[in-house]
């Protein structure tokens, strides 16, 4: 310490303004660079657990970077009066040691710290794309429960009608007056109504499946198909085209593949607005299982709509459509241990593939699958 050196106050002293503004201002300077270095080192301490221990050091480096900074202005608080520069001085050099330090860390990891903002941001942006489709599923989840609710007071309305339909049915086929052709469209009438009743008790949870797994042919179903929407094919003049090659039976429930079917061709049927165009079925037996592939020349569908196409409630029909056919057949085939997959182009139709194998993987009737069964006829 020199005994002739100065404190700033007295250079200042024909400014007595100019001291106190020099105090004052460094002072407050001073605690504020101390509160963001008490701040960050309280970050420190909590935030140990979600920050990496080499980042924690780079922390606690920068808030001894800050807090030695703001002992300078501290130090031209106290020189104003009492002239300790050496102590300012050395408060300098450990300031400019410190100040390297953590310029010359920021620099080495700026591809780092890049890459961690970039990837943090990522991360968050598909927090609230996971978070929309948790939404999504819980809405979806909402509207099934409202949609089994109103399906069981509906099919049990129906009970009562349908019972007075087969009973019609049944004397029109014993009927002698009746003809042939008459009894015969009959009885196909009074299987599709005994049909309609099982499903309706399979929703309202009275019905077990009683019905036995049998060899079924599902180029027989395909005829089946046909015949029941003959009238809809007629009236948009649309030609049906079954073509069957190999072995094509399966070790399955008659009406759960007639129920695939009959969905499947009904879409391509109702996509198909051109007059004369064909709706193609292509079943072909393979070595594990049996393939169907139901090809329409209708209009397609955006590729957007394709990953969600067998959800809950999703419709490429607008106000005319439920969700739940398509969402119904998937829910029917990956039961059996079988595979649904849909290929679209716009302006030339779609082609659903389903993979249906010999035996029946999952025996047991779940809940999925009778209100699966129900939902294919809505």
């Amino acid at each position: 310490m020199y005994p002739s050196l100065m404190p700033h106050a007295v250079c200042w002293r024909q400014d007595p303004q100019l001291i106190w503004t020099m105090a004052i201002t460094n002072a407050i300077t001073f605690l504020s660079y101390l509160s963001i270095c008490v701040t960050l080192f309280y970050l420190a301490r909590k935030t140990g657990r979600a920050i990496a221990r080499d980042w924690i050091f780079f922390l606690v480096g920068f808030a001894l970077f800050i807090v030695a900074c703001g002992s300078t202005h501290l130090l031209e608080v106290i020189t104003t009066w009492i002239p300790v520069f050496w102590a300012d001085a050395w408060t300098n050099i450990i300031t400019a040691i410190l100040s390297g330090y953590v310029a010359f860390q920021i620099i080495r990891r700026a591809p780092e710290l890049g890459f961690g903002i970039n990837d943090y941001a990522q991360r968050l942006k598909h927090a609230q794309i996971e978070k929309a489709r948790v939404e999504d599923s819980l809405l979806s989840a909402r509207r099934l429960e409202e949609w089994s609710r109103m399906s069981a007071v509906v099919t049990h309305e129906i009970n009562n009608p349908l019972s007075a339909i087969q009973s019609i049915m049944f004397l029109i086929q014993n009927s002698p007056s009746a003809p042939a052709e008459v009894q015969a469209m009959a009885e196909q009438a009074e299987q599709e109504v005994r049909r309609i009743a099982t499903i309706a008790r399979s929703t309202l949870g009275f019905f077990r499946q009683d019905q036995q797994r049998e060899r079924v042919d599902l180029c027989a179903s395909a005829d089946s198909v046909l015949s029941l929407l003959q009238p809809l094919l007629r009236q948009r003049d649309i030609q049906l085209v079954i073509e069957g090659t190999g072995d094509t039976t399966v070790n399955a429930y008659p009406m759960e593949t007639r129920q695939v079917l009959l969905n499947l061709v009904r879409n391509a049927c109702e996509a198909t607005r051109k007059r004369g165009a064909q709706v193609k079925i292509r079943i072909e037996g393979r070595a594990n299982d049996v393939l169907i592939a139901v090809e329409d020349q209708g209009s397609g569908m955006p590729p957007e709509m394709l990953p969600n196409l067998f959800q809950f409630g999703v419709t490429t029909k607008g106000e005319s459509g439920n969700g739940i056919g398509l969402w119904a057949v998937k829910k029917m085939v990956t039961r059996r241990g079988g595979s649904i997959e849909v290929e679209s182009t716009r302006g030339e139709g779609s082609r659903f593939t389903v993979f249906w194998p010999r035996e029946i993987v999952n025996e047991a009737a779940t809940r999925d699958s009778i209100s699966a069964m129900t939902a294919a006829e809505a």
